[in-house]
């Protein structure tokens, strides 16, 4: 499977009482599906992953495959402190119609994840149990733990593992990483304020929480990357700049849902113990993507 282009780290639309609001999902992943995206990633962080049961990712995961067409990719999110867990829940996105998952470097025992032995154990143990490819994680400003280039290249060397996210690491990670990797591994970049330098030192696309409020700014970056348009790529990495800030670093999950709202897909609420963003907060988020409309 080739992973390229833009894939959306989906939200996860709740009703008011917390529960999983199934004619939303359909709602967003139909009109997601509208747009060139390449696919989506399902229960991530963006999606309040840590807050779903498994149960709930596997149900979610199932409504996506129904909503979307065939060709875009959906990845499940099955990031777990151990394999076995991992595993159950790869097995069983892939009957409900995942085509890979992805998992974070395990952090709970953060002192005892730091080797790359480790590291490799996890996810070769994995790959051998997925029936779908699976994607590496790394994003160290969330789990403290960092994947060493040098193990990222061991591990592509697995049939299974087929790429990687890259959070929160600068663009000179992924030249590294294309260095050490081989031409086929797929390397997405996973922070949105350097999506257009990603590209340009070797990344083959994007997974992004943005792309859940505005698909049509990450896609017209990744365009003009692909068509060696510039000019283009700058100008807009400059206007997603300030709104990304607010709906990842500031606002988080529930700045990102507002501005889901206001851009013609459903945000709703995030599930507690999060809150809706403050009013202040709403016109803020409302005057950023006032050019950045659906």
């Amino acid at each position: 499977m080739k992973f390229q282009g833009i894939y959306v780290a989906a939200a996860t639309p709740f009703d008011h009482t917390g529960a999983m609001y199934r004619t939303k999902v359909q709602h967003n992943f139909e009109k997601w599906s509208r747009t060139s995206v390449a696919g989506f990633i399902v229960g991530s962080l963006a999606g309040e992953g840590p807050l779903l049961s498994d149960d709930e990712k596997i149900e979610l995961t199932a409504l996506v495959a129904k909503a979307v067409p065939a060709d875009r990719a959906i990845i499940l999110d099955i990031s777990s402190e151990g394999v076995r867990k991992a595993a159950d829940l790869a097995q069983r996105a892939a009957a409900a119609g995942a085509h890979a998952v992805v998992s974070l470097v395990p952090h709970q025992y953060r002192g005892m994840m730091y080797g790359p032995e480790a590291q490799s154990l996890y996810f070769r143990a994995l790959a051998d149990q997925s029936p779908v490819p699976v994607l590496l994680e790394n994003g160290p400003l969330t789990t403290g733990v960092d994947l060493q280039p040098e193990t990222v290249a061991k591990l592509s060397e697995h049939p299974n593992i087929q790429g990687i996210i890259e959070a929160g690491t600068p663009p000179g990670r992924i030249a590294h990483l294309r260095s050490v990797c081989g031409k086929d591994f797929a390397i997405l970049a996973g922070t949105e304020g350097q999506l257009w330098e990603s590209l340009r030192t070797g990344a083959n696309g994007a997974a992004l929480a943005f792309a859940s409020a505005a698909p049509y700014a990450t896609i017209a970056i990744w365009e003009a990357y692909r068509t060696r348009e510039e000019e283009a790529g700058i100008d807009w990495q400059g206007r997603i700049a300030h709104p990304s800030i607010l709906v990842t670093d500031l606002y988080g999950v529930s700045g990102l849902k507002h501005a889901m709202d206001i851009n013609g897909y459903y945000g709703g609420p995030p599930r507690l113990p999060f809150s809706p963003v403050a009013l202040d907060a709403r016109a803020e988020i409302e005057d950023a993507f006032r050019d950045l409309r659906g």
